[in-house]
């Protein structure tokens, strides 16, 4: 769907990691850690390590600096003004907009949930931003399973 090559791809791929890595750590010394009710849900959605996850209020969610990985997530609209929330394993960012919105974070903490079960950043990303290049976003199974478990889990009437 969207033009980066196959080799673009794995000369970016490093990068991403790289510089989703370094977010992370920013994420964890400031982001908050989560509520009762936000380490509940996360257990419903399965995160191993709720305690590790952080949330951090931004404004935008911040592209990243590199010249070619910032040019391909241009391109790609992979962030852009629109993006809301973004997960880099257990580092949340959150537009302030929709903080504490508990469906966004509960979506979020199901990629948390997805880093955990493909095993870190490497294997979460290549399967995400193929799926997100290849399939589109609305359509990538990483995206509608998030979909899914955040609506099951914030539809249920008992909130338990």
């Amino acid at each position: 769907m969207i033009t980066i090559t196959a080799e673009e791809f794995q000369t970016l791929l490093p990068l991403a990691c790289e510089w989703a890595e370094v977010k992370e750590r920013h994420i964890l010394e400031k982001g908050v850690a989560l509520t009762k009710d936000q380490i509940k849900d996360a257990k419903r959605v399965g995160v191993s390590h709720p305690e590790k996850v952080r949330l951090l209020k931004v404004y935008q969610v911040p592209l990243p600096e590199h010249p070619d990985l910032r040019a391909a997530v241009k391109i790609t609209q992979l962030i852009s003004p629109k993006s809301i929330g973004l997960t880099l394993r257990y580092g949340i960012f959150i537009r302030s907009d929709l903080w504490g919105d508990r469906p966004l974070i509960v979506h979020e903490l199901v990629h948390t949930f997805q880093y955990e079960q493909l095993g870190g950043f490497l294997p979460f990303l290549q399967r995400y931003l193929q799926e997100y290049l290849t399939i589109g976003y609305s359509d990538a199974p990483m995206e509608q399973e998030a979909d899914r478990i955040a609506d099951e889990i914030c539809t249920c009437k008992h909130g338990t």
